[in-house]
C-alpha cells in the first residue's frame, strides 16, 4: 500500500488556521502553532462571553428600569409585581426602552403598576 503524505491537507489547513487568526498581535498571527493556540483560547472567551452577555444586558435593562422607578417615586420590585398583577406582558428591555424614549407611556405603566399592586392585600 503506497504512503500516504499530507502536503496539500496540512498546507490547507494551516491556512485556515492563520486566516483566521489575523489581526492577532506578532507571532499568534504569523506562526502556525501559536495561533492555533491562540484561536483556541480566543475561542473559548468568545463561547463564554455570548453567555455572559445575555446576562449584562438583563442587568442594564434592570438598572435603567430601577433609575426611571426611582424618578417616579416607586420601587422596581414593586413596578414589576404590579405590571404582572395588572396582566402587562412586557419585557424588561421593552420596558427600558419605553423608560428611555416614551416618558409618558412610562408614566402611565407606572401609574397601572402601582394601582394593582395596592390593590390586592399583602401577604402575612
Amino acid at each position: 500500500m503506497p504512503r500516504v503524505r499530507k502536503g496539500s491537507a496540512r498546507k490547507r489547513q494551516h491556512k485556515r488556521v492563520l486566516r483566521e487568526a489575523r489581526g492577532y498581535f506578532g507571532t499568534k498571527s504569523r506562526h502556525f502553532q501559536q495561533a492555533k493556540v491562540a484561536l483556541m483560547r480566543a475561542g473559548r472567551f468568545a463561547w463564554r462571553d455570548r453567555r455572559r452577555r445575555k446576562r449584562e444586558f438583563r442587568r442594564l435593562w434592570i438598572t435603567r428600569i430601577t433609575a426611571a422607578c426611582r424618578m417616579r417615586g416607586t420601587r422596581y420590585s414593586l413596578f414589576m409585581n404590579g405590571l404582572k398583577l395588572s396582566g402587562i406582558l412586557l419585557n424588561r428591555k421593552m420596558l427600558s426602552e419605553i423608560a428611555i424614549h416614551d416618558p409618558a407611556t412610562f408614566d402611565a405603566l407606572v401609574a397601572t403598576a402601582t394601582k394593582a399592586s395596592k390593590a390586592t392585600p399583602a401577604k402575612a
